[in-house]
């Protein structure tokens, strides 16, 4: 029997059916964020052991999946599943609660997962990772199932991976790996995920897709800051790499982007300054930085914080249910840091300067 057959959620194209149901699933998605760790919890957590975090995580909003988990793993590792676990059933249930246009937008933006997950598969086979090592990083929050994935995971080849994939969307791009052109497929994915985007929400000319739209286009801004911050870091300006660069995003179009690929660190920063999303990056970004991650740190926070404000301007709408992700996805991100930073014994100021809270 195919692998296929096996699907929990299926992999067809969703299209919208039924009504949106925006009140209940806003109201839902407001009962879950209420349950988000707060801010403060962050510095208690910087004061504990590997033990008390761990304690602190099983009596948390985690249990359920820790104590799944239990059996199998334990220490660092389980609480590395367990924070996995959480995340997809978490983001699953989004898509059992949610109806019609809601559903369909939810699931649109919840392919990233998969891409994720498939990306992270063949990394695993082109290192001759184990299947224990692929599964640690394979999150199964989109329509395709963990039986699936860890299936997946379990091949010999990535010839045989490709091969299940073969009545997936994603085939027409997989097909033509050959084993050493992994980085050209993973952005072929990426630009895939983001014209899905963008075609959900040309169908439609309603308030909430274009509320969508601004959510998506924001993030492509920051995704490609991220890029050319990496790319300039590495004095890297080949005009070339506008092919990492991703379109459609807000305030920062492809036009502007390739007067900016040419340009130094010291003339990006510079130039940077004129942008909207200078203030959000500004003490930390400078010619002489040594690590981006405080930049990076900085940008994720910007979106967040742009999530939650347009969250209170449109309470019912596809923006909370994008801002609860966006918040759940970050708490996990912190979780996860903490955990191996210390499991690493790296010293609390470059734990913290990684945390985005």
């Amino acid at each position: 029997m195919q692998l296929l057959q096996k699907f929990k959620r299926g992999n067809k194209k969703s299209q919208p059916k039924g009504h949106a149901n925006y009140a209940y699933t806003t109201a839902r998605v407001r009962a879950m964020k209420s349950k988000i760790l707060p801010k403060e919890t962050y510095p208690r957590l910087m004061n504990m052991s590997i033990d008390e975090i761990t304690r602190f995580i099983e009596e948390s909003e985690y249990k359920m999946d820790v104590d799944e988990l239990a059996r199998q793993y334990e220490g660092v590792d389980l609480i590395e599943h367990a924070l996995n676990r959480n995340l997809a059933v978490t983001f699953t249930k989004l898509l059992s609660i949610s109806e019609g246009d809601v559903n369909f937008l939810v699931g649109e933006q919840l392919k990233k997962y998969d891409i994720w997950s498939i990306k992270t598969i063949l990394r695993g086979k082109y290192c001759n990772a184990s299947t224990e090592e692929i599964l640690e990083a394979v999150v199964a929050a989109g329509r395709l199932s963990y039986t699936f994935l860890s299936e997946l995971a379990a091949m010999g080849t990535y010839e045989e991976v490709v091969s299940e994939l073969a009545n997936t969307e994603y085939y027409p791009i997989l097909k033509n790996y050959d084993g050493t052109n992994l980085s050209d497929i993973e952005n072929q994915l990426d630009k895939m995920y983001y014209a899905g985007l963008f075609g959900a929400i040309e169908e439609s000319k309603s308030k909430d897709r274009k509320l969508f739209a601004e959510f998506t286009r924001m993030g492509i801004d920051h995704k490609n800051l991220i890029t050319l911050f990496r790319l300039k870091r590495s004095g890297i300006t080949d005009p070339e790499m506008m092919d990492l660069m991703l379109d459609g995003g807000l305030k920062l179009k492809l036009k502007d982007i390739e007067k900016l690929m040419p340009l130094s660190l010291a003339d990006f920063v510079s130039e940077l300054e004129k942008s909207s999303y200078w203030e959000a990056i500004a003490d930390v970004a400078n010619p002489d930085m040594v690590s981006l991650i405080e930049v990076e740190s900085r940008l994720k926070k910007h979106r967040l914080k742009s999530a939650a404000s347009f969250s209170h301007v449109y309470p019912i709408s596809i923006v909370p249910i994008m801002d609860y992700m966006l918040s759940k996805k970050n708490e996990i991100s912190n979780l996860r840091i903490i955990i191996r930073g210390k499991a690493a014994n790296l010293d609390d100021e470059t734990i913290k300067g990684q945390l985005v809270i």
